[in-house]
């Protein structure tokens, strides 16, 4: 459920460190501090309820920053399932849906999804409405929390990550364009890499350069990056996904898969400027 509040009056909408004022509904505590910039200027805003919890959305206008040239080299970015990403200045950041924390929360969401569907079947059972009792509407807030957390989990991994890139102002960021569409449909993957969310990275990752003044590259699907020597430039004909350390038939060198994408993203010639 959704709800818009255009600003009526000079008073609407004014924003306190711990408190901002909603038209119809006067003063609100903040759970959070520090959200809202001292220098916006609130235009209007949409409450709205998603899995038990109130969120207030805001349009703000705010002063535009002052953009500072890029200073360090630039930075190819090889996303994965092994590894979410392996970037050329030698960072690796892990699949966070690896870690304890991801599977607890889905074992968690497994457990109460089997319960509600044990509920709503016995209820099919009886002849009576499924979304009845009050049993199933308890049990399906508990799924939707679940979900809703989960999905923040991977959300501020993701985040992060971008920003830990950006914020090091290179010269240039390049990125290969994943066939996500074509990934899916391998059912022993699928579900590996929705759980990524490369998308949505990348969306991410465009908003935060053009918002830093960051060029975002982005090359082309077809173009071997994992295949590439990054040493020699030699091409691999056959480079299966079980290879997890590239050796180069050519100079010899041996290097970890992802981190010699990594610099071949970095230092490819043939690109899409997205910023």
């Amino acid at each position: 459920m959704k709800v818009y509040l255009p600003k009526n009056s000079k008073t609407d909408w004014t924003a306190q460190r711990h408190r901002i004022k909603i038209p119809t509904f006067n003063f609100v505590r903040l759970k959070e501090f520090g959200y809202i910039p001292v220098n916006a200027v609130v235009i209007n805003g949409t409450l709205s309820i998603k899995a038990g919890r109130v969120f207030l959305s805001l349009l703000c206008d705010i002063p535009e920053p002052k953009i500072e040239r890029a200073v360090t080299p630039g930075v190819g970015i090889d996303l994965g399932i092994k590894n979410f990403a392996a970037l050329s200045n030698g960072n690796i950041y892990p699949n966070i849906n690896k870690t304890s924390k991801v599977k607890r929360q889905e074992k968690k969401l497994k457990r109460e999804s089997r319960a509600l569907a044990r509920k709503q079947n016995a209820k099919k059972k009886a002849g009576k409405t499924v979304e009845s009792g009050s049993n199933i509407i308890k049990n399906t807030l508990r799924v939707q929390k679940l979900h809703y957390r989960i999905g923040n989990i991977r959300e501020e991994y993701r985040h992060s990550v971008v920003n830990a890139v950006v914020k090091t102002k290179p010269q240039h960021i390049t990125v290969e364009d994943l066939n996500v569409r074509g990934m899916v449909k391998n059912r022993h993957l699928a579900k590996a890499v929705t759980d990524q969310g490369f998308y949505a990275f990348k969306l991410f990752l465009l908003a935060q350069c053009r918002k830093q003044g960051v060029e975002l590259r982005q090359v082309s699907m077809f173009y071997p990056s994992s295949k590439t020597c990054s040493n020699c430039g030699a091409v691999k004909k056959h480079l299966s996904l079980s290879e997890r350390t590239y050796k180069c038939n050519s100079c010899g060198l041996e290097i970890d898969r992802d981190l010699n994408a990594a610099y071949n993203l970095r230092d490819a010639n043939q690109y899409t400027i997205l910023t």
